[in-house]
């Protein structure tokens, strides 16, 4: 387990934090697709081509799950998460393709205590994930929570 070095106070409106990328092949849209999303687009080349995706292209669950990937790996690793009540406004812009290059950048948009919980802090943010050609192929929104490094008294 990584040392926790992000908490909540560290996490200020207007940050914005480069997460990395990611390229999906072939095989993995497939094998996530075969047990997640089972649509022909996802599984089948010539199913693809005919498609209005003109070819395999990832499921936007997939998509999902890699900007998560991201996300753990060059950040939540070493932050104190506490998961998140959900996100809002997913948005799959554009199809992701075999060997698409993606890049997640992370956007704090709000952060303030949790009323109900001292020791917690909620963080408003939205994701935003582009391939290799500067085109953006998710947009989420949604709130974090993290451990307060010094939670208030009251």
């Amino acid at each position: 387990m990584a040392e926790i070095t992000v908490y909540w106070e560290d996490l200020q409106p207007g940050q914005v934090l480069d997460l990395g990328c990611i390229t999906p092949t072939r095989e993995e849209i497939i094998a996530f697709a075969t047990q997640f999303d089972p649509q022909p687009f996802h599984l089948d080349d010539e199913a693809a081509k005919a498609s209005v995706f003109g070819g395999l292209c990832a499921s936007g669950w997939h998509t999902c799950a890699m900007a998560m990937r991201l996300m753990v790996t060059n950040f939540l690793q070493t932050a104190a998460s506490l998961g998140s009540p959900g996100l809002e406004n997913v948005k799959w812009m554009k199809p992701v393709f075999p060997g698409d290059t993606l890049r997640l950048q992370h956007h704090i948009l709000e952060s303030r205590p949790m009323r109900s919980r001292p020791d917690v802090g909620l963080v408003r943010t939205h994701w935003e994930m582009f391939n290799q050609h500067g085109d953006q192929v998710l947009h989420m929104e949604g709130w974090g929570m993290f451990r307060r490094r010094h939670p208030a008294s009251d």
